[in-house]
């Protein structure tokens, strides 16, 4: 890989340090620097969100950085979204460069209203990612702590026994963030409180080790 140059070694360490108005500046400079590939492989946008620097996005959308339906996925550009998919329906299956489906960025992000948009138009709600992780929307709705979307994948037929690398399972997720309702959720809907990691773990193994005694209990009772 091509060392960055200063411009763009600058550019990211203002997205990572939250630096609007060097960034604005370095953008005005240098308007290419919208659609350089950061050292992770992603643009600067998808950078900024994975980051979990959204106003840094935000910024770069200002400027005019151009969404392809991933990065629009992630950042719950809903419009960008239905015109991509609009323009080439087989989209909605596509893999991004990093192997992830905009099903599965829009679900650890939470946009909750790009996710449906997805899933009416046919996205496949167990589809794992591309790449080591195997990770599935569900997952990482789970992962990312939006409740509320992870229930509708659910509801849209998404797999609550689904393991991901290392045969890590939503339910186990859940119990780790210490989330009772979203375990009890899973329960009601099949997950098993008895799968097992690749390193021999239960969903209340994760929920002890994150101090969540009750819920620990709980699961190790079913």
């Amino acid at each position: 890989m091509t060392a960055p140059t200063d411009q763009e070694a600058a550019l990211f360490l203002a997205i990572k340090t939250q630096d609007a108005e060097l960034l604005r500046r370095l953008l005005r400079a240098d308007p290419a620097l919208l659609t350089v590939p950061s050292p992770m492989g992603v643009s600067p946008v998808l950078f900024a969100t994975y980051y979990g620097r959204h106003d840094m996005a935000r910024v770069l959308i200002e400027e005019g950085a151009p969404l392809n339906l991933f990065e629009a996925a992630a950042v719950g550009e809903e419009e960008v979204v239905r015109a991509a998919l609009d323009a080439d329906p087989s989209q909605v299956q596509a893999v991004s460069p990093d192997g992830f489906s905009p099903l599965g960025l829009a679900a650890f992000f939470g946009r909750a209203g790009v996710a449906e948009e997805l899933l009416s138009r046919g996205a496949d709600v167990n589809a794992p990612s591309q790449n080591a992780m195997r990770v599935r929307p569900l997952h990482s709705a789970v992962a990312g702590r939006h409740a509320a979307l992870a229930r509708a994948l659910v509801m849209a037929g998404a797999d609550v026994n689904a393991a991901q690398q290392g045969d890590f399972t939503p339910l186990m997720a859940a119990a780790q963030n210490g989330d009772a309702e979203l375990v009890a959720f899973l329960r009601g809907c099949g997950a098993d409180p008895g799968a097992v990691t690749a390193a021999g773990q239960r969903a209340a193994d994760f929920a002890r080790e994150e101090g969540h005694t009750k819920l620990a209990e709980a699961l190790a009772a079913s």
